[in-house]
């Protein structure tokens, strides 16, 4: 404003000379970018890729770089397009914070195929979570349906009676005197669907500050195993992703205690 910077709270009186410098938009397609990709299987139909921590799946809201959907780009060129020129490939997704297995379409056929499968239920999804509290319960199941939070945008929350119907399902592994290890196998694919419904038992994901636990490197969620039909050999196929290294290390520093 005037030839200097100006906050953008000012307030304009009249007669001031404003000069703005447009940024370059965000690509409307996925761009291919030379970055590291973990294969676990592959065929002519699907890629498992192992998929840690702090990555995004595709880009979004100030994430146009760097995401899964470019290095992938990159690496195969040839992917499906079913869900759009920035998603190319994407038939479901994982958290930013959650690590592990995660399965990419590489034609159109393959990408309905697979779709199908998840909204049948028949895909197996199996995770590995650290919730912090003791839990009493051996096992359970939560089905509350989960909807955007009216409050706060960011969150979803199973306290509303209205909302998508969700199917969780945890068994304990291990307990310790501040936290609980789970098996999580869930039948639905809903938003932040495991934190939210742990959470809503009083027991929020380790590390996970947006639906209450106390702060930590990371959250501990992690897509441990996924199970399907190949759409190219019509073969059931089992996928196991490792637990990431900080991931057994924080289990093993909880087992020493």
């Amino acid at each position: 404003m005037d030839g200097a910077p100006a906050k953008v709270s000012h307030t304009l009186r009249g007669g001031e000379s404003i000069e703005v410098h447009p940024v370059e938009p965000p690509p409307l397609r996925a761009e291919p970018e030379d970055l590291p990709v973990k294969v676990l299987y592959e065929d002519a139909s699907v890629l498992a890729i192992d998929k840690p921590a702090g990555l995004v799946v595709h880009a979004g809201a100030g994430n146009h770089s760097g995401t899964l959907v470019n290095r992938l780009v990159h690496r195969f060129q040839s992917l499906s397009n079913v869900g759009g020129e920035l998603r190319p490939g994407i038939v479901h997704r994982l958290d930013k914070e959650t690590s592990g297995v995660l399965l990419v379409a590489r034609t159109d056929a393959a990408h309905r195929a697979l779709a199908a499968q998840f909204a049948d239920r028949s895909v197996e999804k199996t995770y590995l979570a650290l919730v912090q509290g003791r839990m009493n319960a051996d096992s359970g199941r939560v089905t509350k349906p989960i909807a955007r939070d009216p409050r706060h945008r960011t969150r979803m929350t199973a306290k509303l009676e209205s909302g998508r119907a969700a199917l969780t399902d945890y068994k304990v592994k291990e307990r310790f005197p501040k936290f609980t290890y789970l098996e999580v196998r869930i039948g639905t694919g809903r938003t932040h669907q495991i934190r939210v419904h742990l959470a809503s038992l009083g027991h929020p994901v380790a590390g996970d500050r947006l639906y209450g636990a106390a702060p930590a490197d990371r959250m501990f969620l992690h897509a441990r195993r996924i199970g399907f039909t190949s759409p190219a050999t019509g073969d059931r196929v089992m996928v196991e992703s490792p637990l990431p290294p900080e991931l057994a290390q924080w289990l093993d520093a909880l087992r020493i205690i």
